[in-house]
């Protein structure tokens, strides 16, 4: 049995807590803040969006940074397992469109109360209003070093030890975990630390950075970090005209000059500064980089505002609109065809004089009106900030951590889990299966 200090008390931190006292470990959880989940409380609008309920495969595709690092993670806790465990747990679920796993209460505060009976019945502690200053380290004793380095070599059937008896293994950790200094100065002591202090995002829940700060401070490589899953500005100062419109199926393509760079169906909707939802927070999280270095730091966006419609289609009904009111004018006969809200800005853009009566529309114009319907304009000036954002992107650098395991290569006892590596996903419950998943191998691992 193992003492181990887990840090932060969010998705990762509960589950890896969860299966490690089951293991009968001694299980510490320190989180800072005065309850746990405050991160998942807001998931999803609140209603948490547990997992994807795809097959395990399918989560690869929707992972934006380093899926091949997620292997064993997603096979050893699958989408099916995160399932199972809350059902047992009590929280009857439901798949949603998209394979969007969500508690039938629709409560996130049900999934935080179901980890919470699960720590408590596996025996861990939890500290609130626990803050770490300092995760402790000590070299590797030179005799327990050079044994671990001979059992190594002697498993893996290599004669490279011979003749390097008492040297060390580059391939072995050179310094282990002894503890936590927190913020009060008590030295807490400990066999292992799974760092699950998550990312940048929502900081107000208590993600303010600590486990960069812990990884840096140990030696750890953390990749530059950027708000991910956010909404976007934009330019034209018609889209604030249509704040608080939403529209369900929509496309969207995101184009560079001439190239696509993103198309997707689904949700969005405008707001005062730009645009956001489903469809345009997944669009973030695949186009960050590129509105970089894009020319003048902009990228040219189009909705299709009748996808479901080809444009023969879509030209037919426009005509039996006109044709059943040849007299009307313009603005009285498009009304039919967009919500309210939206009809102003089409009139705005469509270049067609809203008096203008239908008689009079030339086939020319009619046939730019429907440009316009299959690909309204805006266009992408910037990212949402990391107060908006719902993950983050970059982090503890996964090339410093060993894949099947989650332990540091470099420094034993020390393990990582959750939105602080540098993993992240698009929308649809990928991201809280990062979590589950990498906080349930850290767990097995430790022994």
């Amino acid at each position: 049995m193992s003492k181990v200090i887990i840090i932060g008390g969010g998705a990762a931190g509960m589950m890896a807590g969860v299966f490690a006292a089951r293991n009968h470990h001694e299980v510490h959880i320190l989180e800072k803040n005065e309850k746990l989940g405050k991160k998942v409380f807001i998931t999803g609008k609140g209603r948490c969006n547990v997992t994807n309920a795809c097959d395990t495969e399918e989560l690869f595709p929707a992972m934006m940074s380093n899926p091949k690092f997620l292997y064993s993670s997603f096979y050893s806790f699958t989408p099916q397992d995160v399932m199972e465990f809350f059902e047992k747990a009590g929280v009857p679920l439901k798949v949603e469109r998209g394979n969007r796993v969500f508690p039938q209460s629709d409560h996130s505060s049900d999934i935080i109360r179901a980890l919470e009976r699960e720590l408590k019945k596996a025996g861990a502690k939890i500290h609130l209003h626990t803050a770490v200053q300092e995760i402790v380290k000590k070299p590797v004793t030179d005799s327990a070093n050079t044994l671990e380095s001979e059992a190594a070599l002697t498993e893996s059937g290599s004669d490279a030890g011979k003749g390097r008896k008492g040297k060390k293994s580059p391939d072995i950790p050179q310094e282990k975990i002894t503890g936590v200094i927190l913020t009060d100065g008590t030295f807490m002591e400990g066999d292992a630390v799974i760092v699950a202090t998550g990312g940048f995002s929502y900081q107000s829940t208590g993600s303010t950075g600590d486990g960069y700060r812990f990884a840096r401070e140990l030696g750890l490589k953390v990749t530059d970090i950027a708000p991910s899953l956010v909404p976007l500005k934009t330019k034209e100062d018609y889209v604030p005209k249509l704040q608080g419109l939403s529209l369900k199926n929509t496309g969207l393509t995101i184009k560079n000059g001439k190239k696509v760079l993103y198309e997707d169906f689904g949700e969005m909707m405008f707001t005062h500064f730009g645009v956001t939802g489903p469809m345009i927070l997944s669009a973030s999280a695949h186009i960050g980089a590129k509105l970089a270095k894009a020319p003048n730091g902009e990228l040219s966006a189009y909705l299709d505002l009748k996808p479901a419609l080809t444009r023969e289609q879509l030209d037919a009904r426009i005509l039996r609109e006109f044709e059943a009111g040849p007299n009307k004018q313009f603005k009285n006969v498009i009304g039919v065809l967009f919500p309210s809200s939206l009809t102003p800005v089409m009139l705005e853009l469509g270049g067609i004089p809203a008096e203008k009566k239908i008689h009079d529309i030339s086939r020319e114009e009619r046939q730019h009106f429907i440009d316009l319907i299959k690909a309204f304009p805006f266009t992408i000036t910037g990212m949402g900030e990391f107060k908006e954002a719902i993950i983050t992107r970059g982090g503890v650098s996964v090339k410093e951590i060993n894949p099947g395991t989650m332990e540091s290569k470099k420094i034993s006892g020390l393990y990582f889990a959750g939105e602080v590596l540098d993993l992240d996903a698009v929308t649809g419950g990928y991201n809280l299966q990062i979590a589950w998943s990498t906080a349930y191998l850290a767990a097995q691992a430790i022994q």
